[in-house]
């Protein structure tokens, strides 16, 4: 007689745990596809927590997903400091003009009434109207963008790396303002329902900055912000390379790390050495080709590499999965993971 399936929540503890579930738990991290679902602009889906809410549900249900990924777009951020948000019919919304146009600018900026901000108050709202879906099975993931990166969209790439290394003090007045706002968004997502945190940080990838300037420069700030988060995160590089930091970032005190489709998954699962949990990496820029074929091989390549003994949790490698992947790849790459992600593994590729 075949075991009750474990519901998602189950599935993703146990995971965490490294040990092994019914089957290896899958994140399809997809935002812009609920405005797809349910056949709105990606301006007029993100304008109503209803909208959002409605979207991630019937996004579960479609393609048999273990979490509600409640990620409107990062620049919802930057507008709670007063920043504008470009909107675009086939892609992210973006950040627009930098809110921090001088160096000076921020002598005078101040952590944001997270009250006051309209694009916050719906994604909270959103956690709300997930909470009650979730009905304690499907976990709810929240995200904050670290201190550490947020200034790229708050001042841009090259006035930011020139702050860091030109204007320290300044630089460190800026971190103590993100810190706080950091620690206030995330807890305020946990309280209004979200079971964890995802805390964006690409800058902090190897594919920016180097191993010692993680150390140096990053690591501390993300230690003291995740430790002033009260419930469980996990540190996504957005794409970034993160193999020679394993150890560092496992020391911030973070539950699960983000991989990159360009590093090996049974490398970074062998040097966590289960201090961390993986999520990733499946390409999602690639993705927008695959075949049925395709996505099959895909899945059963990092499961191969990393799903024994659990501490994998399948999903994209960039945290957001493109606006043109169809909804047949997606069903392509959950229905790979229900036939070669059931545990025991008992193939080989």
């Amino acid at each position: 007689m075949n075991a009750k399936p474990m519901t998602p929540l189950q599935r993703v503890l146990t995971t965490l745990g490294h040990q092994e579930p019914d089957r290896v738990p899958m994140f399809l991290l997809l935002t812009m596809h609920g405005a797809k679902e349910l056949g709105l602009s990606i301006r007029e889906y993100f304008s109503s927590a209803d909208n959002v809410v409605e979207g991630q549900v019937r996004m579960q249900k479609k393609y048999h997903n273990d979490c509600f990924y409640n990620f409107f777009y990062a620049s919802i951020e930057v507008e709670a400091f007063g920043g504008q948000t470009i909107f675009r019919d086939d892609g992210p919304p973006n950040a627009a003009e930098p809110v921090i146009q001088k160096r000076e600018d921020i002598l005078k900026l101040q952590v944001p009434d997270l009250a006051k901000a309209p694009g916050i108050q719906q994604v909270l709202a959103a956690h709300r109207l997930l909470k009650d879906h979730a009905a304690g099975e499907i976990p709810i993931i929240g995200v904050v963008m670290s201190p550490f990166s947020l200034p790229v969209m708050q001042m841009g790439f090259e006035a930011y790396f020139d702050l860091i290394y030109e204007a320290p003090e300044l630089f460190q007045r800026l971190m103590a303002v993100n810190e706080a706002f950091c620690v206030a968004w995330a807890n305020a997502q946990l309280e209004a329902g979200a079971t964890a945190i995802c805390f964006f940080d690409p800058v902090s990838s190897q594919t920016m900055i180097t191993p010692e300037q993680y150390r140096t420069l990053s690591q501390p700030i993300a230690k003291r912000t995740i430790a002033r988060i009260q419930g469980p995160t996990a540190t996504h590089f957005a794409s970034g390379r993160c193999l020679s930091i394993v150890d560092d970032v496992a020391d911030t005190g973070t539950a699960i790390i983000g991989i990159s489709a360009d590093e090996s998954p049974a490398e970074l699962k062998a040097k966590s050495n289960k201090r961390l949990s993986l999520l990733g990496n499946l390409n999602g820029i690639e993705m927008r080709r695959w075949t049925a074929q395709d996505a099959e091989a895909a899945v059963k390549a990092i499961i191969a590499d990393a799903g024994a003994g659990g501490g994998l949790i399948l999903s994209d490698n960039h945290g957001e999965i493109p606006f043109q992947v169809e909804s047949e790849t997606l069903q392509a790459v959950s229905a790979a993971v229900q036939e070669w992600g059931r545990y025991p593994l008992k193939w080989s590729r």
